[in-house]
C-alpha cells in the first residue's frame, strides 16, 4: 500500500509495440491490444474509487476483466498493492494494481531527469554595418557558425547610419551572403526585414536529417 519505499523499478513491462513501429518501450497496460501509458494527471486510489464497475489490470499489465470497484479493491489488498485509476475517461474506467508510492517516486525521478537533460535554446545576435570589411565579416561569420553548432539560433543585424539608409540594398545583400555562407549548418527562417534603421535575419541550426541532405 502507499508508504515509503526504496527506489527500485516496478510498474509495467517491456514489450514490442505495434503503434510505435516495433520499438521497445515501457508499457503500463494493454487496452484492445494497444500499449498504453498511465495518465500524468492526479489519480484516484483505493477507497477514492467509487465507480460501479472498473476494468482491472494486473501489476504486470495483464487484463483481469471487468468487476466492481469493491472487488478490485479487495484484490489490491490481497496483493498488498494499491488500486489506481489510470484511465478515468474509459468506459468502464481502467484501474491498475500497483505500488503507488513507488510509482510516484519513479515518476518524480523521471521528471527530474527530463528537466536536467533539457537544453535552453538561446538567440545570439551578430551586428554589422553595411561597410564592414572582409576580415570583420569573416570573424562574425565564424562566431555565428559556432553559435549555430552549439544549437542556438542567431539573429544577424545590419544597422544603417545617416545616409546609409539610402542604400539598404547593400545591407540586404550582406545579410543574404551571410546566410548563404552559413548554409551548411543553418537554415534561413525569414528573408531580410527592415525595421527602422535595422535590417535583420534569423538563422536556425539544421537538424541532423537536414544536415545529411
Amino acid at each position: 500500500m502507499v508508504k515509503n519505499h526504496t527506489p527500485v523499478l516496478s510498474g509495467g513491462f517491456f514489450m514490442r509495440c505495434g503503434c510505435r513501429s516495433g520499438s521497445r518501450f515501457f508499457c503500463d497496460y494493454l487496452e484492445n491490444g494497444r500499449c498504453c501509458r498511465i495518465s500524468s494527471k492526479g489519480h484516484q486510489i483505493n477507497e477514492e474509487i467509487r465507480d460501479k464497475e472498473v476494468r482491472l489490470v494486473s501489476a504486470t499489465g495483464e487484463q483481469l476483466g471487468i468487476m466492481s470497484a469493491r472487488e478490485a479493491l479487495q484484490r489490491a489488498m490481497e496483493a498488498d498493492l494499491d488500486l489506481v485509476k489510470i484511465s478515468p475517461t474509459a468506459v468502464p474506467p481502467v484501474c491498475k494494481l500497483m505500488d503507488y508510492g513507488k510509482y510516484k517516486f519513479e515518476q518524480t525521478k523521471r521528471e527530474k531527469e527530463a528537466k536536467k537533460n533539457q537544453r535552453v535554446v538561446e538567440i545570439k545576435e551578430i551586428r554589422m554595418s553595411p561597410s564592414i570589411d572582409v576580415n570583420d565579416f569573416n570573424v562574425k561569420l565564424r562566431n555565428a557558425q559556432k553559435f549555430l553548432g552549439e544549437g542556438n539560433r542567431v539573429k544577424v543585424t545590419v544597422r544603417f547610419r545617416g545616409r546609409e539608409m539610402a542604400h539598404t540594398d547593400i545591407g540586404r545583400n550582406l545579410l543574404v551572403k551571410f546566410a548563404e555562407d552559413c548554409g551548411e549548418v543553418a537554415t534561413l527562417d525569414k528573408e531580410p526585414k527592415l525595421d527602422g534603421r535595422h535590417m535583420s535575419i534569423f538563422l536556425s541550426p539544421k537538424t541532423a536529417k537536414e544536415g545529411k541532405k
